[in-house]
């Protein structure tokens, strides 16, 4: 069940969503409350789950990290041990940074970073290796117009 936030809690989140790295002081500056107030209700946001880490942000292009692929996953099986046996074989792929069950045509989403075609076939190659797969199709982003835009609160 989804916590109850008032608008100090979503100004916190919001603020920290944009600059998770700013200080306790010029976060509670930002949102109006004393640096005391301000801890309490960051402990209580993390006690509850809803904060469940802070991440820095890396440019993908800086880093040689250029290309990003969408690979879309239709599977045969569909029992909870083949599931397990998936999830953990996808955890041993480092490009593969984000994993979604999803409904529709297809079974399983994957987001994929790597460097360049190339590198991404060795991916692919890692990703069908072990597993009974029975479609696989991949989109190749050309452009990232919007990345890791803060949740809506």
């Amino acid at each position: 069940m989804p916590i109850k936030l008032d608008q100090k809690d979503r100004d916190i989140l919001n603020a920290l969503q944009r600059d998770a790295g700013q200080s306790q002081r010029e976060l509670a500056e930002r949102v109006g409350l004393s640096q005391n107030a301000c801890w309490r209700r960051l402990k209580l946001l993390e006690e509850a789950g809803v904060i469940r880490g802070r991440k820095l942000l890396l440019d993908r292009d800086a880093l040689g990290l250029s290309l990003v692929v969408f690979t879309m996953i239709r599977t045969r099986r569909h029992s909870a041990d083949w599931l397990a046996q998936f999830r953990q074989h996808v955890a041993t792929i480092p490009d593969i940074v984000d994993f979604y069950r999803i409904g529709g045509d297809y079974d399983y989403m994957l987001r994929i970073v790597t460097r360049d075609m190339k590198s991404f076939d060795r991916v692919y190659q890692r990703l069908i290796d072990k597993l009974d797969l029975d479609a696989v199709t991949s989109y190749f982003a050309m452009e990232a117009i919007s990345e890791d835009r803060p949740l809506p609160l």
